[in-house]
């Protein structure tokens, strides 16, 4: 969350003329409803069993760019579907810079709705690490504009893609 995988994905899409498709946002369509009001009216369980049927459908998907919630990787059977057919790009930055870009998002983020905003990225971050390294590529996001970050994934899969 906050590191720019929608804004990232949709640069990359564009830059490699594949369509963008983002998770999120089909749960969201499919639910009626935003991820936050998923999580405060059904709970992360149901939001976390949509989010693999969704990775089972996108990972039989030839030839798109798919943004995930950073939360997939906390079930290995979606990092398995994901890896069948696809690249797994995990896109990093510090918990500060996160922070910075999280801090006006108005309580979309229901796993950061706690008092100590902060705390809670960090604990976040070291909580899914070990998930996270086991991604194909990652880039730090941090300074990155968008268009840029998705150049500097296309030179991490040079021969690859």
């Amino acid at each position: 969350m906050g590191t720019g995988k929608t804004a990232v994905g949709r640069a990359l899409a564009a830059a490699l003329k594949k369509d963008f498709i983002d998770t999120d946002g089909i749960i969201e369509t499919r639910a009626g409803k935003s991820v936050a009001r998923i999580f405060s009216e059904d709970g992360e369980r149901v939001f976390r069993d949509a989010e693999s049927a969704v990775a089972v459908e996108v990972a039989g998907m030839d030839g798109k760019v798919v943004s995930t919630g950073g939360g997939i990787v906390l079930r290995r059977e979606n990092m398995s579907h994901l890896r069948k057919n696809g690249i797994i790009i995990n896109l990093t930055s510090s918990p500060a810079k996160i922070y910075e870009r999280l801090k006006n998002d108005g309580g979309s983020r229901p796993l950061l709705d706690k008092p100590d905003v902060p705390s809670e990225i960090k604990k976040l971050l070291a909580a899914r690490e070990p998930f996270y390294a086991d991604c194909d590529v990652r880039i730090d996001t941090g300074l990155l504009s968008p268009e840029s970050a998705a150049e500097s994934i296309i030179r991490s899969l040079a021969g690859r893609l």
